[in-house]
């Protein structure tokens, strides 16, 4: 009976433990954020670009492994290739329009990536038009920040994560006929994320 009693409370403890695992939330980190994409230019080569404003936040849970509440906003004004003719031509209707659409975001709910390793499936959304897409990533670090962010050395999560969709899809359908500009957008995405 004593034997039974002890076998029912180590169930009742990891049960308990199990439920009360906590979601950490994370903050990414603006300065340790990079945003990158490559498209094809009329066959001859990929032109590589970048957002450089974005901000964003999501939930972890490092026992269960599940990532939730994810929320990334880019700033479509930022849009920057290096080249300022070209950046401006970017910005217009013909593809971003930023004066209409100043952001693009995604959002994802509940991932399990016990379940579906590597994988976050959420939504895109980009000129008022929401499509599914799916970030394939890699937790490449979860550890204290070996330099101090005020008084203190912060938890920090570091991920690299790709993804890829057609522009079409959200009616950017500038140069497509003549194939002078890609169709698919291949996403870059590396950044790190403070643990609140």
């Amino acid at each position: 009976m004593q034997k039974l009693r002890y076998i029912l409370f180590f169930i009742l403890i990891s049960s308990s433990t199990t439920i009360l695992a906590e979601d950490d939330l994370y903050i990414l980190d603006e300065t340790h954020l990079s945003i990158g994409f490559l498209v094809d230019h009329a066959g001859y080569a990929r032109t590589l670009g970048m957002f450089t404003k974005a901000r964003g936040s999501f939930k972890y849970n490092e026992e269960n492994r599940t990532v939730s509440d994810v929320e990334i906003i880019i700033d479509t004004n930022s849009v920057f290739t290096n080249h300022d003719k070209r950046d401006s031509h970017l910005k217009s209707p013909d593809f971003l329009n930023v004066q209409k659409y100043p952001t693009m975001t995604f959002k994802a709910d509940m991932n399990n990536l016990k379940s579906n390793p590597g994988k976050i499936k959420g939504d895109l959304t980009l000129l008022g038009i929401t499509k599914p897409l799916i970030l394939n990533t890699k937790i490449n670090k979860i550890d204290t920040y070996p330099f101090r962010v005020g008084l203190s050395k912060p938890m920090v999560m570091g991920v690299s994560a790709t993804a890829s969709f057609k522009r079409s899809d959200f009616g950017m359908n500038y140069a497509l006929k003549k194939n002078l500009v890609g169709d698919q957008i291949d996403l870059i995405i590396e950044f790190e994320a403070r643990q609140e």
